[in-house]
């Protein structure tokens, strides 16, 4: 059975960093996507990033040049790092993985298997 558990989410400031992780687990094949999703309350849900298993990425224009997207095989684990951090990144993150490659590179993509999320909260 997959399982996606989000970490790392939290309260900071406007210009801070934060990193987020996602421990995947039952989730092995070789071609797959991993991506990043944000919701806030009342705003529908947005693709963050999105990586494949030959490493290809995909960004939302809102968070070009300050967030990355990374994977460490090793470790079954994906990770977003967040810079530059503004009040509009606040949202609940949802880690996604899917297997129906390569059309889960893109961020409209519906994600199948979902994390429960982590709180990112950044004040002004």
């Amino acid at each position: 059975q997959v399982q996606l558990v989000e970490s790392g989410g939290g309260s900071v400031q406007a210009g801070g960093s934060l990193r987020l992780s996602c421990a995947s687990s039952g989730f092995t094949y070789r071609r797959y996507c991993m991506g990043w999703f944000r919701q806030a309350p009342g705003k529908e849900r947005e693709g963050v990033a999105a990586i494949d298993s030959d490493g290809s990425i995909s960004y939302t224009d809102f968070v070009k040049g300050r967030f990355t997207i990374s994977k460490d095989n090793a470790k079954n684990t994906l990770y977003l790092q967040m810079n530059s951090l503004k009040p509009e990144d606040t949202a609940m993150y949802y880690c996604a993985a899917d297997l129906v490659y390569p059309q889960c590179l893109s961020l409209s993509y519906e994600y199948n298997y979902w994390g429960q999320g982590t709180q990112v909260t950044v004040s002004s």
